[in-house]
């Protein structure tokens, strides 16, 4: 795999944890070498080999970071990022030996951070776990909303973290949910997707592609625009980016 594993002394156990980890991996050998190299870089790190060991370790406790292997014992990885989506917003890594474009970009669209192909270097995965953490850190906070924004047939409790459209609920992921509600909150006012990679996911175009702008908008139009093929809620301006109208 390419881990290199360094010794580590009673100073470096005893010092405070840089974040916690959570290693999702079907190999124990695996598992065991990315703790031990991600302790002895001054993190806290634990282990899950499962859909169903990942779903215990977040009610658990929720970490920092997620390194996430797509072959699991129960369930698909892409099953399981696109559930973890739906429920929070922890950090993703997908490690992976997969390494076809078509699986990054479905990992990205999902909603990873980041991608990392097997075999890696320890001190390359090491970086990019900094990297994201320390995104997640500084991401941009969105500015305090009303628990309910109502646009006609359109509420949204941001609260409830519901939508309903004609009194009918409409299931959204997290992201788009995310997505949805700071376009709303800022009728009119046009973002173009560096703005929202920014604000909505913490990210930029350096790190993520741009095209999960696109694909998350796609999806909340065709949830909310049941049968019209129009520029529903969401309106692109060319050239531009994006607006909600109301």
């Amino acid at each position: 795999m390419g881990v290199t594993v360094v010794a580590v002394d009673e100073h470096h156990r005893r010092r405070p944890s840089l974040g916690r980890l959570l290693v999702v991996d079907d190999d124990p050998d695996v598992r065991r070498a990315l703790v031990r190299m991600l302790e002895g870089e001054g993190y806290s790190a634990s282990e899950a080999a499962s859909a169903g060991e990942v779903k215990a370790a977040l009610a658990d406790a929720t970490p920092d970071l997620v390194l996430l292997d797509l072959v699991l014992r129960d369930e698909d990885g892409f099953d399981v990022l696109a559930d973890l989506r739906r429920h929070s917003d922890v950090p993703v890594i997908i490690v992976s030996a997969k390494m076809s474009e078509s699986d990054r970009v479905q990992g990205l669209r999902l909603g990873a951070d980041d991608y990392v192909v097997k075999p890696f270097s320890g001190p390359e995965l090491s970086a990019r776990v900094a990297s994201v953490l320390r995104r997640a850190e500084h991401a941009p906070k969105v500015p305090p909303v009303p628990r309910v924004l109502q646009f006609g047939d359109l509420e949204i409790d941001t609260v409830a973290r519901e939508v309903r459209l004609r009194d009918e609920l409409v299931e959204t992921t997290m992201k788009e949910f995310d997505l949805l509600v700071f376009l709303a909150s800022a009728p009119r006012q046009v973002f173009d997707r560096e703005e929202l990679l920014s604000h909505v996911w913490g990210s930029s175009s350096a790190c993520q592609q741009a095209g999960t702008v696109t694909e998350h908008v796609r999806r909340i139009r065709q949830k909310l625009c049941r049968t019209e093929q129009r520029d529903c809620w969401i309106q692109t301006v060319r050239g531009v980016g994006y607006r909600f109208e109301p």
